[in-house]
């Protein structure tokens, strides 16, 4: 990394702007870590900016404490350094934490911290990103994307929401049901999040209104004692997708029974192939739907409107409501400040699917964004590290040789 040097025209740099030899990777969480990582592996330097105070911020800051992760280990781990074997099956979130605080240890890996990114655009004249955060602007010929698809929370228009008399809060801000014991708890949203919330909520005496807004595929956590996504994934090798789908659901309504008749309908899609296509994730089973079956977690239907102290429900039922809480997933926020660039769609996902979506063009790469958990974000970081060092060994083979070149933006330090 070196200063720019100051320019006359009308590209003059700033003062406080910062050439970067290798890739800027914009998000410290384990997209950009395991980016970082393997292109430390491919002897490529990196910047990581990060515009939280610490590695995998989602997960330190915006997770709730009884969280685990949701397939095993073997499922979650970023490229060239596995999880502790003493470390279980399922790692709680504060093992999961201390494993990114080993890994970015293990490779060295020192983001630039509070650094938030307010613009990144590709300048055509100089051949360049320019990234711009409040401190300053970074240039680099490599712009990698690694803010992941749960950037910023998703926060539904709810009608009357701003007239409610309690608390409302996004699953990001919750943390444990002690918060909320013995009281009458609206949770909107089904999916993974909204049933371990529910469940938590249960074990601190408080009583969930779970809202179901859509159809949902429920599956048991484990099948025959191995992993039911690990089975799906030994299936899908040799048997086509709609099969495994069929398979799984056989098995799910064996084991958990017909969910419809709890208030949980199944989308006609399969969940692998609802999966792929829309990014859905089916909800792993972890107790919650032993509690929805006693009727402890109560199953709602689609919230008509709420009220100064409850909520009106599609079907004509009015509860009386003490909390709101909000599991209502996350999104991307490409679109905020990656800049006249049309590889993203408005959503701020890739516009090429899986598994292509990781390359554009001008040296911009994306990870994390295959709707495909921590393994797609290995299976990116990977591809991107052996692309961009290609590259670099292109252009270092050039300075060697005393190649011309029509911008020097980088000097030695």
């Amino acid at each position: 990394m070196g200063s720019c040097k100051d320019q006359q025209d009308h590209h003059q740099f700033q003062a406080n702007c910062v050439g970067v030899h290798g890739p800027i990777i914009v998000g410290a969480g384990p997209s950009g870590l395991a980016t970082s990582a393997c292109l430390t592996q491919q002897g490529v330097p990196s910047l990581i900016l990060e515009k939280s105070d610490c590695i995998a911020a989602l997960w330190q800051h915006r997770t709730y404490d009884r969280l685990k992760l949701h397939l095993p280990k073997q499922f979650c781990e970023l490229p060239l350094l596995g999880f502790p074997e003493n470390f279980p099956k399922y790692p709680t979130k504060h093992q999961f934490i201390s494993y990114m605080e080993s890994y970015a240890s293990h490779f060295s890996i020192l983001p630039r911290f509070k650094q938030a990114v307010q613009s990144a655009e590709f300048d055509h004249v100089l051949g360049f990103w320019r990234v711009k955060t409040q401190d300053c602007e970074y240039i680099s010929r490599w712009l990698i994307v690694a803010t992941g698809e749960n950037a910023e929370p998703v926060i539904p228009d709810i009608s009357g929401i701003d007239k409610f008399n309690g608390p409302v809060v996004h699953t990001s801000l919750y943390k444990s049901g002690s918060e909320f014991r013995n009281q009458r708890v609206l949770v909107i949203g089904c999916g993974n999040s909204g049933m371990e919330v529910s469940l938590d909520l249960c074990r601190h005496n408080a009583t969930p209104h779970m809202v179901v807004r859509n159809t949902v595929h429920v599956l048991p956590r484990e099948m025959f004692g191995f992993s039911t996504f690990g089975i799906a994934m030994a299936l899908l090798r040799w048997f086509p997708l709609r099969l495994v789908d069929k398979f799984l659901l056989l098995v799910a309504n064996f084991t958990l029974g017909n969910t419809d008749q709890i208030g949980l309908r199944r989308p006609k899609t399969g969940p692998i192939e609802l999966k792929n296509v829309t990014g859905k994730t089916p909800v792993l089973d972890v107790g919650a739907l032993s509690q929805i079956k006693s009727g402890k977690i109560k199953v709602m239907e689609g919230v008509k409107e709420i009220t100064r102290n409850g909520a009106k429900f599609m079907d004509g039922q009015e509860k009386e409501i003490d909390s709101i809480i909000l599991a209502t997933g996350y999104k991307s926020n490409v679109p905020t400040w990656l800049k006249g660039c049309d590889f993203f769609t408005k959503d701020g996902m890739p516009k090429t699917p899986f598994p292509n979506g990781w390359k554009g063009e001008k040296g911009l790469y994306t990870v994390g964004f295959t709707r495909r958990g921590l393994q797609g974000t290995a299976s990116d970081a990977v591809k991107i590290a052996r692309d961009v060092a290609e590259h670099w060994r292109t252009i270092k083979d050039c300075n060697n040789n005393s190649c011309n070149s029509h911008v020097i933006l980088l000097k030695e330090t």
